[in-house]
């Protein structure tokens, strides 16, 4: 028998005796975040630590490959100070700390209401994967499916997307006391929009975040059992 015969056959039979979750674990353990960076760019280590259990979840479930980003959004925040941030979850840098809009209906300065009803024009709260890119009447935009039914799986019947907007500015947040909002969308300063959907499209992972206490209870990333730790950088 050839080596890639044999190597074939040696993964078959591990998957048939149960191997799949020292697979998963596997996977999960390349996860690396730099968590003292994080925190001191703002991050909430209580709001990190839910988004990397959500994602392991997610991976050793199955239903998520390994993500090579995460992009956090933590909508407690006003909307007045930077909240998102994107971590490149191979090498463990963040990559971006970036103000982000809410939709209209979730709140002024601070986004309260959460909704994945059809026109409702508020944000989402749970975990979302990334997918492809396309050009509409808001520009370059990135497409996001929501993986929590009851909290954000409509996001693709709702045109719920990454994109950029003018009204997502430091100066209209001084002038207003808030950030122009969304219909829903996790909205970007026009000039730094194209290279955050470019670094997080295509399988990276959106956690975004709100105290809400029927997601915090409910949400299955959130509610894993047993999953493996993940490896934290500490530079």
């Amino acid at each position: 028998m050839s080596r890639k015969n044999f190597a074939t056959a040696l993964f078959t039979l591990l998957v048939c005796i149960g191997a799949e979750p020292l697979l998963a674990r596997t996977l999960v353990a390349a996860i690396t975040l730099d968590r003292t960076a994080a925190t001191r760019a703002g991050v909430s280590a209580d709001v990190l630590n839910l988004a990397l259990s959500a994602v392991t979840c997610g991976v050793t479930s199955g239903e998520l490959a390994t993500p090579p980003t995460l992009t956090l959004i933590d909508y407690s925040v006003p909307s007045t100070q930077p909240r998102l941030w994107v971590f490149d979850l191979r090498s463990g840098r963040m990559l971006f700390k970036e103000l982000v809009a809410h939709g209209r209906n979730s709140g002024d300065n601070m986004a309260t209401r959460f909704s994945d009803v059809m026109e409702s024009r508020a944000s989402s709260l749970g975990l979302f994967r990334t997918a492809d890119t396309y050009v509409g009447q808001n520009g370059y935009s990135l497409r996001l499916d929501g993986l929590e039914p009851g909290f954000n799986s409509h996001a693709r019947e709702r045109a719920i997307v990454m994109h950029g907007a003018p009204y997502v500015d430091p100066a209209v947040a001084k002038a207003n006391g808030r950030l122009g909002r969304s219909w829903g969308c996790p909205a970007l300063r026009e000039a730094v929009a194209r290279r955050v959907i470019d670094t997080v499209r295509d399988g990276g992972v959106i956690f975004s975040y709100y105290p809400d206490p029927a997601w915090l209870k409910t949400s299955r990333f959130l509610n894993c059992s047993a999953t493996p730790p993940v490896t934290v950088a500490t530079r």
